[in-house]
């Protein structure tokens, strides 16, 4: 095969990902309703002692990281306050404070990064537009250039906490002492930072120790979202349905037991491959001026040759259930004159490794030209059913080890974590489905005693809708401002959506048990900033 000459300082200038443009959305104003004034009530709910336990979506975890902006708007944090008012007193609601201006998103080299943020690292001048990047980047300004801060051992009383939600948990891990356990692969120092006996007690058993008369239960999201947002790579992540129902099962009823009066409110998972992390970057995110194309197509005269004689021997076809319409597919094709999609490896197709031996044993490639063909066994070009996650917009266009011929995702294969296909679209949805089910049963057979909120079809409905209209502003599925309810990192809600998520909550407390919990107003919740320049 031909090399591959390309200028790659010329396509990475030209490559833009991560967009953060608004898409336009037109929407009919809603017929204005005189309010109707009503009494708050906590209906047969009793607010008195609230709990949550929950992942980084009950822990106020947005924009990529823990930061004390985002646990003052968590959402259990929004609901205790709407609980007050219901109540009829102010109800303490204590948090594991993390005490970071930025929190702790990484670290680079001797640097530690905070939350995400948009940045345009270019300029508004530049041809790239903001993007998300951590605080302390390169080229930030200040006080954006600082960094953040790594976690520190809660330092306040254990036993007044009322919030005991844990970034990254999976729903097993609420059940188990050894997620505090630094020996243990469940280890996550995030809860044995706040645990009162890490190692020893579980997050459930803590949660329970502070006498709760209402809680909420949001886990589960963690079990289908980590397999998701890593590409459908890591299936250990995967959590069963068999291994759900039965974590499930045994929380919910070990919640309930604990108190014969004990209520609380669980949700729904919503879809998660309909979120911001996976429609930032697009499928075809690969624009080459004409010199690049001719370069990069040149690079594949060899393998496209070589696909041709496949489709041609009818012996190969037949030995390895190959079709011509299904080589043709797989063919890799560059233009200058739109954007183009990215070049991924597709473990669903047959593999091609067989055929090209069998063309070398036959002569028609050479050794060398065989070790050529290598990596590109399974591969293809994207198509709009393919999802691309937002952390593939720092990869695509860099070079593998410093060389301008080996592209990611031009002449190398983007990596599998990077890509959802089809086929995994689907499996991640069956099994979200299936917890929902799960949940839902949980929550019927509390002989009423458990509400359930249906966050999957609250915002699958924002999703469709594209927008939805609420305390006179418009909030859309997105992270761009003004009206983005996503944080930063494309997965977590910012304030303002977090604040539209409790008044789901809301709605299903006040049905279930008869309360008159008044909403949060969304309008006085934050989005995110607008674009840092350098």
């Amino acid at each position: 095969m031909k090399n591959i000459n390309l200028l790659y300082s010329a396509l990475a200038t030209l490559i833009l990902v991560g967009s953060c443009k608004q898409e336009d959305v037109k929407l009919t104003p809603p017929t204005v309703v005189p309010p109707v004034v009503v009494t708050p009530s906590k209906g047969s709910a009793d607010f008195t002692k609230f709990v949550a336990i929950g992942n980084s979506l009950t822990a106020g975890y947005q924009a990529g990281a823990l930061f004390d902006e985002g646990q003052a708007n968590s959402l259990p944090k929004i609901l205790s306050t709407q609980f007050s008012l219901a109540q009829g007193t102010t109800l303490a609601f204590n948090q594991p404070d993390i005490n970071s201006v930025y929190g702790y998103y990484g670290v680079a080299g001797d640097k530690v990064l905070g939350r995400l943020i948009l940045f345009d690292a270019d300029g508004p001048a530049g041809p790239k537009t903001a993007a998300p990047a951590p605080v302390g980047s390169t080229g930030m300004p200040s006080p954006y250039s600082t960094g953040g801060t790594l976690p520190a051992a809660f330092a306040g009383d254990k036993t007044k906490l009322n919030n005991f939600a844990v970034p990254g948990i999976l729903l097993g891990q609420a059940l188990i002492p050894d997620t505090g356990n630094p020996a243990s692969p469940y280890f996550n120092p995030l809860w044995a930072r706040f645990a009162s006996a890490p190692g020893v007690k579980s997050i459930l058993e803590d949660a329970l120790a502070a006498s709760p008369s209402f809680f909420l239960f949001d886990l589960g999201n963690n079990d289908v979202l980590g397999y998701a947002t890593g590409g459908a790579s890591n299936p250990a992540i995967f959590t069963s349905e068999t291994n759900f129902q039965s974590q499930y099962t045994t929380a919910i009823n070990t919640l309930l037991a604990s108190n014969a009066n004990l209520k609380g409110v669980v949700a729904t998972i919503p879809d998660v491959v309909t979120i911001p992390f996976f429609s930032l970057v697009a499928w075809n995110a690969i624009p080459l001026d004409a010199a690049t194309s001719t370069a990069v197509n040149g690079g594949f005269v060899g393998y496209n040759g070589v696909i041709e004689a496949i489709k041609g021997n009818p012996g190969l076809l037949t030995a390895f259930g190959l079709t011509p319409e299904g080589l043709t597919a797989r063919k890799i094709s560059f233009s200058a004159t739109s954007k183009n999609p990215i070049l991924i490896t597709d473990e669903t197709l047959t593999d091609l490794g067989g055929a090209f031996d069998a063309l070398q044993g036959a002569g028609a490639i050479t050794a060398q030209q065989r070790a050529a063909l290598e990596p590109y066994r399974r591969v293809r070009q994207t198509k709009s059913t393919d999802l691309i996650t937002l952390t593939a917009g720092s990869v695509l266009g860099t070079t593998v080890g410093g060389n301008p011929q080996l592209v990611n995702g031009v002449s190398v294969p983007l990596e599998d974590k990077y890509v959802l296909l089809p086929s995994e679209v689907a499996e991640i949805k069956a099994r979200t489905d299936a917890f929902n089910t799960i949940i839902k049963a949980a929550a019927d057979g509390s002989s009423n005693r458990v509400a359930l909120a249906d966050l999957n079809a609250a915002f699958t409905s924002l999703v469709t809708n594209k927008a939805g209209i609420y305390d006179g502003i418009t909030i859309t599925p997105s992270l761009p401002p003004p009206t983005g309810a996503f944080s930063e990192d494309g997965v977590h809600p910012n304030s303002r959506g977090y604040a539209f998520m409790a008044n789901i909550f809301i709605d299903a407390i006040n049905a279930k048990f008869g309360a008159v919990i008044p909403k949060a107003n969304i309008a006085t919740y934050k989005v995110n900033g607008l674009p840092v320049n350098p």
